[in-house]
């Protein structure tokens, strides 16, 4: 929710740019820019997600204990990676990302 909320903040005037929200949003800069990004890439990261969870469960290869820990890993990684993208620390971003995907790529393995 404060990804979706921070760049409206950033001096939204809704009146001027409720018609054009998209041009509101490719001027933003410092951390308004960057909670925009952030949730951008959670809707990217959300499918992938959202289809190993299913296909985990739909095969019943995986334990329910594996699924239930690799799924809560990867929701504190990106709360992890959406907090360290807010406060602009790269690294311990793309660490975050990078966990949070592997936890997204074993769900994959767990289903097989």
């Amino acid at each position: 929710m404060s990804c979706a909320a921070t760049p409206k903040t950033a001096r939204f005037n809704f009146a001027r740019d409720n018609g054009s929200p998209r041009d509101f949003l490719a001027r933003l800069e410092g951390r308004a820019a960057r909670a925009h990004a952030a949730q951008q890439n959670g809707h990217e990261a959300f499918a992938p997600f959202a289809a190993a969870v299913i296909i985990a469960h739909a095969t019943g290869n995986a334990a329910q204990g594996t699924i239930n820990c690799l799924a809560v890993l990867f929701i504190l990684l990106r709360l992890a990676f959406i907090y360290c993208y807010l406060n602009d620390r790269p690294s311990l971003r793309s660490a975050a990302w990078s966990g949070a995907m592997l936890c997204t790529v074993l769900l994959f393995v767990a289903a097989v």
